[in-house]
């Protein structure tokens, strides 16, 4: 991989990791545009797999940064300084677990499965008509107030929504539509709703990378040891297109998360839905006409 390609796939990561466009399904087509993991060498999809989900790190650093304040309240909260904090570091504990359980039993079926670009086409396509159907929703069936704040949300919700981010699981989805429009549905404001999808995914997310850097790696028998996917990636790539990825997705998903604040505090998410939508049917008819191979 050479360094311009991590920059564009950091870059592509720290944008689409927290809007509700699945940063999978758009660093799949990257990563193909590109020629990245296609080589004809022994474990170099491994190793693109890998990088693609530990470049995630440079998003959860921006999260962490931008929502401090939060995370040392959950902190205190943890230590008994807190009983809010402790409340809200239960809520994305419990939103967490199912998650974290599904994912363990389902993640071999899935990567053999799932991770090709028909079924990341149809997630476009059906999570686009999921972000306008909640939209319709919403408009018709206003929260009490505009809704509850994050403070507010009780296990029951969180677990609800935990239950609903497994369905991200599938590439394309995106974990953060699931979250955000399963916060939406059970009442939360835009505003409580998106917060929470980001504490949620720093859990999340971080579960994900230590996994993915760990795993053993079947591809290549000198790797099949713990820190195999780690140490693939690591030689197959060398150290500066690592930190260059990291570094673009901390930036990129620090201004995303920004930008994604101030526009849903007078825009709704109608613009994501119709975007996947659209995004769907252009990858589909480049895989058609065979300009992207699926």
């Amino acid at each position: 991989m050479d360094t311009w390609q991590a920059l564009i796939l950091g870059v592509i990561e720290g944008i689409t990791e927290y809007l509700p466009v699945s940063s999978t399904g758009h660093l799949v087509v990257a990563q193909q545009l590109m020629g990245v993991g296609t080589e004809n060498t022994p474990g170099a999809k491994a190793a693109a797999d890998t990088f693609a989900i530990c470049i995630q790190g440079g998003a959860i650093l921006a999260v962490l940064g931008l929502y401090l304040p939060r995370v040392l309240q959950m902190i205190r909260g943890v230590l008994g300084q807190d009983r809010d904090g402790f409340r809200l570091a239960m809520s994305i504990l419990v939103g967490f677990l199912p998650a974290a359980v599904l994912g363990l039993l389902l993640n071999d079926w899935i990567e053999a499965h799932l991770f090709s670009l028909w079924p990341i086409i149809f997630a476009w396509v059906v999570g686009g008509v999921a972000i306008l159907a909640t939209a319709w929703w919403r408009k018709r069936n206003p929260a009490p107030g505009g809704g509850m704040e994050l403070l507010e949300m009780t296990w029951k919700m969180a677990v609800i929504i935990g239950f609903m981010q497994c369905v991200a699981m599938w590439p394309g989805t995106s974990r953060s539509l699931m979250t955000i429009v399963g916060g939406i549905l059970m009442g939360l404001t835009v505003r409580a709703a998106v917060e929470y999808s980001f504490l949620l995914g720093v859990l999340t997310l971080t579960a994900a990378t230590a996994k993915k850097a760990v795993w053993k790696v079947d591809a290549v028998a000198d790797y099949d040891q713990w820190l195999g996917g780690a140490r693939l990636m690591w030689d197959s790539y060398g150290a500066l297109p690592t930190v260059v990825g990291l570094a673009a997705a901390a930036i990129s998903a620090a201004i995303a998360v920004k930008w994604l604040v101030s526009y849903l505090q007078s825009h709704g998410l109608s613009i994501f839905g119709w975007y996947r939508i659209a995004l769907g049917l252009v990858i589909g008819g480049l895989v058609l006409g065979g300009a992207v191979s699926a």
